[in-house]
């Protein structure tokens, strides 16, 4: 992996043009609180194509929330043979535990898929207490983890290589 930054500063990576033409990206998203979830996979496209990488490489899923993106990540493995997935949600917290439940659950779920398969899957689901600290994690004061989710994946694909 090379230390040369690319793209607003980006970490680039060593992908000779083989390996860089033949890699495939899975981005599955929920459906729930679509406003903060589309701008988390519209971070996401913006660094895959800011790095090189082309918009067909990308193969995208849309799944009804947070708790189905397991198994959507697990259909792009099986079904697209992507190289790596990004997950993309947004839970946040109401007034009873169903919030720490699905939490649990799907955290679990992605670290599973991506040890079972050997594929990495970048957790990209904003776990936060009201939409105002999700909108600080879409561009706001604490960065864009659509992007971050991106940028992780490459940097597992670089290990790999």
């Amino acid at each position: 992996m090379s230390g040369i930054s690319g793209a607003q500063g980006r970490k680039a990576f060593d992908f000779n043009a083989q390996q860089r033409a033949s890699l495939k990206l899975g981005l599955v998203k929920a459906e729930w609180n679509s406003p903060i979830t589309d701008e988390l996979a519209a971070g996401a496209r913006r660094v895959w194509l800011e790095h090189g990488f082309n918009s067909d490489q990308l193969i995208e899923m849309n799944v009804p929330g947070s708790f189905e993106l397991p198994l959507g990540a697990r259909w792009l493995i099986e079904h697209h043979q992507v190289d790596a997935v990004v997950a993309l949600g947004c839970l946040i917290k109401g007034e009873t535990p169903h919030f720490e439940y699905i939490s649990q659950a799907v955290s679990t779920g992605l670290m599973q898929v991506g040890l079972s398969t050997g594929v990495p899957v970048a957790f990209g689901v904003l776990t936060v207490l009201n939409e105002a600290q999700a909108r600080d994690r879409i561009g706001g004061s604490q960065g864009h983890k659509g992007e971050e989710a991106t940028e992780t994946v490459l940097r597992m694909l670089a290990y790999r290589q």
